[in-house]
């Protein structure tokens, strides 16, 4: 029979395809998880390098059993929404990123929800304090780990009332996570039967004098400090407090530390500062060990949202290996159905379960800061006071804050 030309083309192409079909077989899917958060400004410590350590170190206890590639990348979004929406973009349209991490700032990770939305992909907000994420601004494609405004609200906020401070003087960043803060802080503060007698924003992140808030604060008749900031900020608001001798009558209530603040300020300062987190690497066995095998690779011992990066990360990759890597790929909004309907639990919370509007719920912890004399080594600083149980600790569901929930 001759050989015609189109006999040859179509030969010579199928010689193309079919090694790359082969090749194709072969390959291992690819996951990839993006880390963005603040990585050189304020939040740096209390996010940054040790939250994307964390997040590595789930893939790297997850991979050992693995049908599945995973790869993760970091990025800094400044604290600024259209930096962070101008990453995110990026990676979901050129560098295949599946889900976005942390998130941090309240404002862009406010924004990136609606992004994710939009291209269906997933977010876990972890070191975010805005309720707003699981209120009027949740969707089918965001998770809300760790904590929230709301949840250290009613932690701090009520214990502080009942042990006596209750007249408070708030000082709040004027941007959504310190509004949504002094928002939550104030009603539960009322709703324990205490009052507000005043309360001043500051502009954020210029501000690094807080001597014109003190002074008022001083003069509104409090006797608490309510600070709904967080890292540099906390730290200078608490050491200028000290300096203008305002703690020795008016003790700052820290809505917002971490292990690394504290250290910051240093105990002599810090000690008997009340604060709520919801992990330390000594409560149990379990953050011990967790610990343990993060500490090598960090300069920062983890708290609780740097550690909720290993947690959120770890039930994401479950999940993707419960569905499988293409449907998990193709449908955001299906792999966050699928994540809360499997239990969560791992070395930094334990067992714990998502509710419908995408609320990571676990246990809630009342610290103290320690007395210097009562410290054993530098990362020894707090001692548990009291707990809130998951179930009580953030805002439920018959409030029906987020839109999803049907009455």
């Amino acid at each position: 029979m001759p050989i015609t030309r189109r006999a040859v083309l179509s030969a010579a192409a199928s010689s193309l395809i079919l090694p790359v079909a082969r090749s194709r077989a072969q390959a291992r899917p690819m996951v990839r998880i993006g880390v963005i958060n603040d990585m050189s400004g304020p939040y740096r410590d209390q996010t940054g390098p040790t939250g994307v350590a964390c997040a590595r170190q789930a893939v790297q206890e997850f991979n050992t059993n693995s049908a599945f590639d995973i790869e993760v990348l970091s990025a800094d979004h400044l604290n600024k929404p259209d930096v962070a929406v101008g990453i995110a973009r990026k990676w979901f349209d050129q560098d295949g990123v599946d889900i976005l991490l942390d998130c941090a700032a309240s404002s862009a990770a406010l924004a990136m929800a609606s992004l994710c939305k939009e291209k269906n992909k997933v977010m876990i907000a972890t070191s975010t304090a805005t309720s707003d994420i699981t209120g009027k601004a949740c969707t089918p494609n965001s998770l809300h780990w760790v904590y929230d405004t709301y949840m250290v609200a009613k932690s701090t906020g009520t214990a502080t009332v009942k042990a006596g401070g209750d007249k408070w003087y708030f000082v709040y960043p004027n941007y959504a996570f310190g509004e949504s803060l002094h928002r939550d802080t104030s009603r539960f503060v009322r709703e324990a039967g205490g009052t507000v007698t005043g309360a001043e924003a500051y502009p954020f992140p210029e501000t690094t004098d807080f001597s014109s808030a003190l002074i008022k604060a001083r003069a509104s008749g409090a006797n608490v400090l309510g600070f709904c900031g967080s890292g540099i900020d906390l730290i200078n608001v608490v050491k200028q407090a000290s300096e203008f001798g305002l703690t020795k009558t008016m003790p700052v209530a820290a809505m917002i530390a971490y292990t690394n603040d504290v250290r910051s300020i240093g105990l002599q300062t810090a000690q008997g500062m009340k604060l709520t987190e919801c992990y330390y690497w000594d409560l149990n066995d379990r953050t011990r060990g967790f610990n343990n095998r993060i500490t090598d690779k960090v300069t920062l011992w983890p708290n609780m949202v740097q550690a909720g990066n290993y947690s959120a990360a770890m039930h994401y990759l479950k999940t993707v290996k419960d569905m499988g890597v293409a449907a998990a790929k193709a449908d955001g909004a299906a792999t966050v159905a699928r994540m809360k309907t499997m239990p969560t639990d791992d070395d930094v919370f334990g067992a714990g379960r998502i509710r419908e509007d995408g609320r990571k719920i676990h246990t809630a912890y009342l610290f103290e800061v320690k007395k210097p004399s009562e410290s054993k080594q530098e990362w020894d600083v707090y001692k548990p006071i009291g707990s809130t149980p998951a179930e009580e600790a953030f805002r439920p569901l018959s409030e029906r804050a987020c839109p999803l929930i049907k009455a």
